[in-house]
């Protein structure tokens, strides 16, 4: 059928952004879900499906329970190819009526944030009694300023209240509290991250998205980008490190959103294959990263933190680009 090669054909063309990617059987491809990162203690996991239904094709993570046509997925992905996605069946005629691609727009708008498109009516951290879970775990057990807290809240059931604002979860049965990290961009609130507060809880971070063109990025209003901006891998560490920022996902190109001298701190696990690939990758960019002496044993900047350590002092004085960074690299890693 046509259609089945044009779904071919993207789905292999977006197989790049997708982690530990790999066919099964015809119609059917498996990769680690990018929504929620599957697991991250087995980094072989891989729980995220798609396959065809129907017409079209459908993503499901059987880890944290997202489903998405293959066209809200190819969106979330990689926003060029969704057009050209969306442009090809067109030109087949298989999109619209009985179908889960709608007709394209030709006069595509410019990518504005719509200010108070979505509000969080949730309370915030710091407002909750000091006896909250949620409030202990980010005082006591992260050491979370005050500050911070008034800008985090607490949603009792993820799922359901995600889904009131944003279809997201066809199942929302086993659902949990989880606190409420905003994505803001120029006062504009285009997503959020729910970080469990349950101790087993197979997923620990699940992102959603609002804004179609917006950055899976925290703390993009806090920064001046005049001066170094540091690049963490969690918004708790960013918040421990002055003038930065968190991917909340895979590494972006953080330099279109005006962020022109990064300085990337990735976990310290130097048996970490992924975060090894990735150091690696940002070097070979010519991008500065920070690379931890072996004296310090922590794995983040918050247990680095937590342990007494002066985090910035530390980030500052261990960055390093170029060949010199792969040198140190060589030397750091273990795998």
């Amino acid at each position: 059928m046509i259609l089945d090669l044009v779904d071919t054909k993207y789905i292999s063309l977006v197989s790049a952004r997708l982690q530990k990617f790999s066919k099964k059987s015809r119609g059917l491809y498996n990769f680690r879900c990018p929504y929620c990162g599957d697991s991250s203690k087995y980094k072989n996991k891989a729980r995220g499906f798609l396959y065809p239904i129907k017409n079209d094709y459908n993503f499901k993570c059987h880890n944290c329970g997202v489903s998405k046509t293959l066209t809200n997925f190819l969106r979330d992905q990689d926003t060029i190819l969704h057009k050209q996605y969306i442009m090809e069946r067109y030109k087949k005629g298989t999109v619209g009526l009985g179908s889960n691609s709608p007709i394209p727009k030709f006069d595509l708008p410019k990518p504005v944030f719509i200010k108070d498109k979505f509000t969080i009516d949730l309370e915030n951290i710091a407002s909750l009694n000091k006896s909250h879970p949620a409030r202990i775990y980010l005082e006591q057990s992260r050491n979370i300023s005050s500050k911070t807290l008034e800008n985090m809240y607490y949603c009792k059931n993820f799922k359901e209240w995600t889904n009131a604002h944003k279809q997201t979860f066809d199942d929302v049965t086993n659902d949990e509290p989880r606190i409420i990290i905003p994505l803001r961009y120029n006062g504009t609130l285009i997503g959020f991250q729910g970080r469990s507060l349950l101790p087993k809880s197979k997923i620990k971070y699940i992102t959603i998205m609002l804004e179609e063109h917006a950055p899976k990025i925290y703390g993009l209003d806090d920064i001046n980008t005049s001066k170094t901006v540091y690049v963490t891998e969690g918004p708790f560490d960013s918040t421990f490190i002055s003038n930065s920022i968190a991917m909340c996902g895979a590494d972006g190109d953080v330099k279109k959103w005006g962020i022109t001298n990064p300085v990337w701190i990735y976990d310290n696990e130097p048996r970490n294959r992924q975060i090894v690939e990735r150091l690696a990758t940002t070097i070979s960019r010519g991008d500065r990263v920070v690379i931890f002496p072996k004296n310090i044993l922590e794995k983040d900047i918050n247990d680095m933190y937590l342990s007494g350590q002066n985090v910035q002092r530390v980030v500052e004085s261990n960055i390093y680009q170029g060949l010199e960074a792969k040198l140190k690299l060589q030397d750091w890693k273990r795998v």
